[in-house]
Order: structure tokens, then C-alpha cells, then sequence
């Protein structure tokens, strides 16, 4: 079954609201003008405004699982719509899944 490649242009959040920075470290593998994310990318959330009791907790970063079996930018799997994203706090509590949008309609993996 395929899925959209997830790229710099995709939006990502958090599932409170909080915006994901997308960069990479992929320089090569690209979807139209844009680059491929690759599951190895650790992405920082800002504007997360979680809250447990009236401790702030938001979301600080998004690790990812289950990237495509091709196509791969040096061995590393790219992102796609079907990847799991964890929120974690600062403290290490995962917090929920992350949201996503392609932002591409057309590449596929």
C-alpha cells in the first residue's frame, strides 16, 4: 500500500495545535522543489498549549516510526502519511500522535 511523501512543505503538528519545524538531514532526495523528511528526523514543536492541571506541559519534539521501504535517501527511510509521529513533553512524556498534511499530492512510496 502507498502513502505521500512527507516533505519541508508538509504541515505537522502537535495534536494540541503546536506547529512542527521541519528540517532535515536529507540534502539529496527531493519531492518536486522540496525535501524529502526521513524518519531519522527528530522535529522541534513550538506553540504546543498543553496543560496538565495547571502544570504547562507542552510539546517540545516529534520522533518518528515506520518510514518508507523505498525510496531512501542514503539508507534512510523517507516519511510518509502513514508514519507515526510521538509528541513528547520536555520531559520525556509522550503526549499524543502528530498531525500531518502532505503538501504534495503526487510522489508516492
Amino acid at each position: 500500500m502507498s502513502a505521500l511523501v512527507l516533505t519541508v512543505m508538509s504541515t505537522i503538528t502537535c495534536q494540541h495545535g503546536g506547529t512542527a519545524l521541519l528540517t532535515t538531514a536529507n540534502t539529496t532526495m527531493r519531492v518536486g522543489e522540496a525535501l524529502a523528511l526521513l524518519v531519522s528526523d527528530v522535529h522541534t514543536v513550538v506553540g504546543c498549549p498543553f496543560t496538565v492541571g495547571q502544570k504547562y506541559q507542552p510539546c517540545v519534539r516529534i520522533e518518528w516510526s515506520q518510514g518508507s521501504e523505498k525510496p531512501s535517501a542514503g539508507g534512510t527511510a523517507a516519511l510518509l502519511m502513514t508514519s507515526v509521529g510521538k509528541c513528547y513533553s520536555a520531559e520525556n512524556a509522550v503526549q499524543g500522535t502528530a498531525q500531518k498534511s502532505a503538501g504534495q499530492s503526487s510522489v508516492t512510496a
